[in-house]
């Protein structure tokens, strides 16, 4: 029961309201339908985000202008092409449109899988590189993806597209724009999206991800969504669509609505790039600028008013922060990031037992911070009897074993010393100045307190056992990249 519910429960329990008198009578039904509806709120709010996804790799190298999906939260899955109502517990999936996937136009993604490639979130690694994310969306296809990519011949894993079906929060940061539905829109939308033959459809002017979020978004309210002809050429964009479901959540205040962001998982993977507009892709080359503006005042002004309005929408802008407890939170300000950056060298100090010692000695303080991603890169990723990651490093002749996320690197791990290590190289990036703001105060909190516990433990009598890479602990790889 909601905290402000249990006044209101406590009276009408107490017998403080009670049967003597017509008005006490009434007092009492008015109690009890407002307990109910405070009670429901809870449950009540439920809704279409909008995801726009940042660019990474040649995307946020060249045009920038990222992706698209909207994530349905009472929407589920019979399977990635067959929707369903949610059941109670459930919470629901990410649609977006794929190119070449299995000719599908549309696929639908439980939400946690969508983000993390893992099916629980207890399961999402401290710290990632690209060698683990591959094992992870592997993992994950052979468990619930083979009909949409099977393996080769071989048995190896396929290539294409299908890899953008899961693990999005590795390669980008992600902004939500959620605003308020209701069961019977998303009983319609269900019945739309069932009935209709999902075929490949992607163009990149016509039919994109960001088209689809759209049809989805008008669906529920039509006409809320459009493209910019100045803006993006004529082409619908993500950003174009987010800038355009912030405007129509603040012009209708009588549904709920919220913004939020998912940071990227820190790891070694190379962080994605701002959003753009197409225009603000060109335009960012400032040597296209003059010449438009020279050549052509009139056409060049316009675009330039159009341009600077695309860079006024900032998604970053008073965001709160979706943390690791899937809870909002405000993201550090610099004081707090300069307390936590202190307390994390005060901990660095403390002395443990560890494996590295010998390598730190070798390569100097200098490169202290990097030991750790070099020896993840060369580690073996697997999984635990209870479905978490772990990785298998090789120190020296021998082998030791690490879990990566919060469920299992205190239960698993052979050495808090190599533990502590991952937890460090987590909460440097975390404390990085550009990082910071996309970082919540919970998850910076929670990790300082991970780090000093692993600090306190003594390493196990097995810290380093011998070469064996499949013990009762750990599952052999699925598959191979």
């Amino acid at each position: 029961m909601p905290p402000f519910v249990k006044p209101f429960a406590r009276i009408i329990g107490s017998g403080i309201i009670g049967s003597g008198t017509r008005g006490s009578r009434r007092l009492e039904r008015l109690c009890i339908l407002l307990l109910f509806c405070l009670g429901s709120i809870s449950h009540a709010h439920a809704g279409a985000t909008l995801f726009l996804e940042e660019p990474y790799s040649y995307d946020g190298a060249l045009a920038g202008t990222g992706h698209a999906a909207v994530y349905l939260s009472r929407v589920c899955s019979v399977s990635p092409v067959i929707l369903r109502p949610c059941a109670e517990g459930e919470s629901g999936v990410v649609l977006s449109r794929y190119d070449g996937i299995a000719g599908y136009d549309w696929i639908a993604i439980p939400l946690v899988p969508y983000l993390y490639a893992v099916d629980r979130p207890e399961a999402v690694p401290l710290f990632a590189d690209a060698k683990l994310v591959a094992f992870l969306r592997d993992q994950y296809r052979r468990d619930y993806l083979e009909a949409l990519a099977p393996d080769r011949p071989d048995g190896r894993t396929p290539e294409g597209n299908w890899y953008e079906l899961v693990g999005a929060s590795y390669d980008r940061t992600i902004y939500g724009f959620e605003i308020e539905t209701s069961p019977e829109q998303d009983a319609l939308l269900i019945g739309k999206f069932n009935s209709q033959p999902n075929r490949e459809r992607y163009n990149f002017v016509k039919r994109n991800c960001a088209d689809f979020v759209r049809e989805v978004i008008d669906f529920y309210y039509p006409h809320a969504l459009h493209r910019s002809l100045i803006g993006d050429l004529g082409v619908t964009t993500p950003k174009q669509i987010a800038k355009m479901l912030a405007k129509y959540s603040r012009h209708h205040p009588e549904l709920q609505s919220s913004d939020f962001l998912v940071p990227q998982v820190p790891g070694t993977v190379r962080r994605s790039k701002p959003v753009r507009g197409v225009l603000e892709s060109v335009m960012a080359a400032k040597k296209y600028m003059l010449p438009l503006v020279v050549l052509h005042p009139y056409i060049g002004g316009g675009v330039l008013v159009e341009y600077f309005g695309h860079r006024r929408f900032d998604p970053s802008r008073n965001a709160l922060i979706l943390d690791s407890g899937r809870q909002l939170d405000a993201p550090m300000t610099r004081d707090e990031r300069l307390r936590y950056q202190s307390r994390m060298e005060e901990l660095s100090q403390t002395s443990v037992v560890d494996p590295l010692n010998e390598v730190r000695t070798n390569e100097g303080k200098a490169k202290e911070v990097k030991i750790w991603e070099r020896l993840q890169a060369s580690a073996t990723p697997g999984i635990d009897t209870s479905g978490q990651p772990v990785l298998q490093l090789r120190i020296g002749d021998d082998w030791a074993h690490v879990g990566i996320s919060r469920a299992n690197i205190l239960s698993v791990s052979d050495s808090p010393g190599l533990a502590a290590r991952l937890l460090e190289a987590r909460l440097r990036q975390e404390l990085r100045p550009a990082t910071a703001r996309k970082t919540s105060r919970s998850d910076v909190e929670k990790d300082l307190a991970l780090f000093q516990q692993l600090l306190k433990l003594q390493p196990r009598d097995v810290a380093v056992t011998p070469s064996s890479t499949n013990d009762d602990r750990t599952q052999p790889k699925a598959g191979s990249q």
